[in-house]
């Protein structure tokens, strides 16, 4: 049987959910990461939308990132889960993209990415504007800022490090102190 891989860009890469048999880093070809999807359900309401990260198809990005190995046997579970988790609203498209691992393989991974289309898209805002929701957001598991604050870290710690990101945190943190 075929390892099945799961690429996460977000908050998988601190909090996958599922039981995994390898992590490596790797790289996604013609996506960026941010903020461009309106969250009412993880990280904001639908009063008070929250942001989360999402993948938006851009020529001659990339996106750096953790590819999981699901371990055997945990396959279909692992899918079941992760579909209940990303596609809560129909905003993530679940698609089956090449990665390139940096140990030197490429390999097809489950990505969810944002439909542009959605009505939860909001590719393209300033970052000032970013922070403001981020610092007040709060949703059904938790609040947007340790979301945003998790995951900057995370990629800092694995030395991923995303420069809006890392702008995103300290200004976030300049208007909740």
């Amino acid at each position: 049987m075929m390892t099945m891989w799961v690429f996460g860009y977000g908050s998988l890469m601190w909090n996958p959910g599922f039981p995994v048999a390898r992590r490596e880093l790797a790289t996604l070809s013609g996506w960026s990461r941010s903020f461009c999807m309106s969250s009412i359900h993880h990280r904001g309401t639908e009063e008070k939308p929250g942001l989360v990260l999402a993948l938006d198809a851009v020529h001659n990005a990339r996106c750096r990132g953790i590819a999981f190995a699901v371990e055997p046997g945990h396959e279909a579970r692992t899918l079941d889960e992760l579909r209940e988790r990303e596609l809560i609203s129909s905003a993530y498209l679940e698609r089956e993209l090449e990665i390139d691992l940096d140990i030197g393989e490429r390999v097809c991974a489950v990505t969810y990415v944002i439909d542009p289309h959605h009505e939860q898209y909001c590719g393209g805002m300033p970052l000032e504007r970013q922070a403001q929701i981020i610092a007040t957001a709060i949703g059904g598991r938790g609040p947007n800022t340790e979301y945003l604050y998790n995951t900057a870290a995370h990629l800092a710690e694995i030395g991923l490090g995303d420069p809006d990101l890392d702008w995103l945190s300290a200004r976030v943190r300049e208007i909740t102190s």
